[in-house]
């Protein structure tokens, strides 16, 4: 010490103490500046997700989106996934199993309960699902093939909670979807989330690009051949009597009907009285679009019928009557069948075929990614 206060060396220790000085204080207030910003506010780490320009096609009524899914560009990429991904299954199933695209995202088949296979098309607009309408909210539906046990995708509930936890990039989707940590949620909000997923990706699947759209809007190249003509007047008027249960632009009135299949009701050929209980709803059933119709054979909701020349001979000649049969179908008009001839029949046919969207089946924002 004595050495340090020594004049010779006075200069030496005031030139390092001011070396030493400088690091002290450059250190002191960057850990000041450091602490001072540990004090300001957090920033917002949240996810925006980015609006989904959904486009309502012309003439189409609004679609009912809920508050609480709305459609976003990440949420649709999300349920784009899983709708391709058997993920969600421990059989390797995937919603695509039962719903291919090239046949208007359906299958040529019984589904695994045995009943026809409802066609994903314009389901936005449906306001009861299945074909007893027992569920009412499209958010909901996908809920059903992932309960345990269900025979679909043997969906279990480790499965779904544990593969998500290993998929880093499903992690960050439903981060950027939803705003979750997908390996933190419960079950049941893990299941909300994947079914709000698919829900949404499922409302784009929108078809609105058929030669009769093109027709009905007056767009060049849309003329109908004479047969494609005669069959468009017969489905929308008093001869066919099709427009009644299938209107324009859904082509369905998104009701239940009870269309003279059988006489008599047992099981699920009890159809609509199966959720409401009321005996007015024996044999009804929910109305499918027609939209695509060409390409989602079988028929009805227990596949009887194999092809078009079936449906419209069925309707032309084999219509049973019943206590709670539509009206239409037993009118004074028509109480033993339409009465088309061979020509007319194929006519018909032929205005059906005009519904197939060719845009729609090849549309790649709804193919596998």
């Amino acid at each position: 010490m004595k050495q340090l206060l020594n004049r010779n060396n006075f200069w030496k220790f005031s030139n390092t103490g001011n070396s030493l000085l400088g690091v002290f204080l450059f250190l002191f207030f960057a850990i000041c500046g450091l602490n001072s910003c540990k004090n300001d506010p957090p920033e917002n780490n949240n996810y925006i997700p980015e609006p989904f320009n959904l486009v309502i096609p012309q003439g189409f009524p609004p679609m009912n989106i809920p508050e609480d899914n709305p459609l976003t560009v990440e949420g649709v990429a999300l349920g784009r996934n899983l709708y391709y991904d058997n993920i969600l299954s421990t059989n390797g199933n995937s919603c695509s199993s039962c719903h291919h695209q090239d046949e208007a995202f359906t299958i040529s088949g019984p589904g695994p309960d045995g009943q026809g296979v409802l066609a994903h098309i314009n389901l936005g607009w449906k306001p009861f699902f299945g074909w007893n309408g027992g569920e009412h909210l499209l958010d909901h539906v996908p809920l059903a093939d992932l309960a345990d046990g269900n025979v679909f995708l043997n969906a279990n509930s480790d499965s779904i909670l544990a593969r998500f936890s290993r998929s880093s990039d499903y992690r960050e989707m439903f981060r950027k979807a939803f705003n979750i940590n997908i390996t933190e949620v419960s079950l049941d909000e893990r299941k909300k989330f994947i079914s709000q997923a698919l829900a949404q990706f499922i409302r784009t699947q929108i078809s609105s690009n058929s030669r009769f759209d093109k027709f009905r809007l007056h767009l060049p190249d849309a003329d109908f051949t004479p047969s494609e003509f005669v069959g468009y007047q017969i489905f929308f008027s008093e001869k066919g009597d099709c427009f009644h249960c299938h209107s324009v632009p859904l082509m369905t009135d998104h009701n239940f009907h009870n269309n003279g299949l059988d006489s008599g009701f047992s099981g699920a050929s009890k159809g609509r009285f199966l959720v409401t209980n009321d005996p007015a709803d024996i044999g009804k059933f929910n109305v499918p679009t027609l939209r695509n119709i060409e390409l989602t054979a079988p028929y009805m909701h227990d596949n009887r019928f194999n092809t078009l020349e079936e449906v419209v001979e069925f309707y032309n000649s084999g219509v049973i009557h019943s206590p709670t049969v539509d009206p239409v179908m037993t009118k004074p008009s028509r109480y033993y069948g339409l009465g088309l001839t061979s020509t007319e029949k194929a006519d018909l046919i032929a205005f059906l075929k005009t519904l197939t969207d060719t845009v729609f089946t090849n549309n790649p924002a709804l193919s596998a990614p």
